[in-house]
């Protein structure tokens, strides 16, 4: 359906994250895969959504000056924001266990924001979904890094994983933000413009 809509424009996804790469697939949309290495700092001041929105925008200027006529970048970053801190990718299995050891019983948000950038301008959105954990005990803990190893994932956890179907009570808001994009922002966005 969108895929029709979209013809006179080209997709491109700068993301190496297998999930969004599959929601682009799932959203029936035809985009080309292109990858820049990107060191993800951002100023210590930011908060919340600052912070994704700083770096989803700091990956798309990477590709300033590249960009045709009619192409769309795509760029996007999520982290997990918990006791007004931002939880991104675990350094190793002992900061995995901490990460997740701090999210048991308790809720927190997890922020994706998505910029779409043209040789014209760029737009920016994001979505915060709140995620509440049951408590977990160490040996479940130990169990998912052992048998998922959920290193490249913000907050040290994927909800369509194990940990997710023994873990999670309560979720308010967007699934699919949770596991790195709000599908249907974005799709809503792409919509919009033709």
């Amino acid at each position: 359906m969108l895929k029709n809509k979209l013809k006179k424009y080209r997709l491109i996804l700068a993301s190496g994250s297998p999930r969004r790469q599959q929601f682009f697939t799932d959203l029936d949309l035809d985009f080309e895969i292109r990858l820049k290495e990107i060191e993800e700092i951002y100023p210590l001041e930011l908060q919340a959504e600052e912070i994704t929105n700083f770096l989803a925008e700091l990956k798309s200027s990477a590709f300033e000056g590249e960009l045709k006529d009619g192409e769309i970048l795509v760029t996007s970053d999520t982290i997990v924001w918990h006791n007004n801190k931002a939880l991104g990718k675990p350094k190793d299995k002992k900061d995995a266990y901490e990460i997740l050891k701090s999210l048991s019983n308790s809720t927190h948000e997890v922020i994706t924001s998505v910029c779409f950038k043209t040789n014209q301008k760029i737009d920016l959105l994001h979505e915060v979904t709140k995620v509440t954990f049951n408590e977990l005990n160490d040996e479940a803990i130990y169990y998912y890094l052992e048998n998922f190893k959920p290193y490249d994932k913000a907050g040290s956890y994927g909800i369509q994983e194990w940990i997710g179907f023994i873990g999670v009570s309560k979720i308010e808001g967007s699934y699919a933000n949770v596991m790195g994009m709000p599908t249907d922002k974005v799709y809503e966005y792409l919509s919009k413009l033709t």
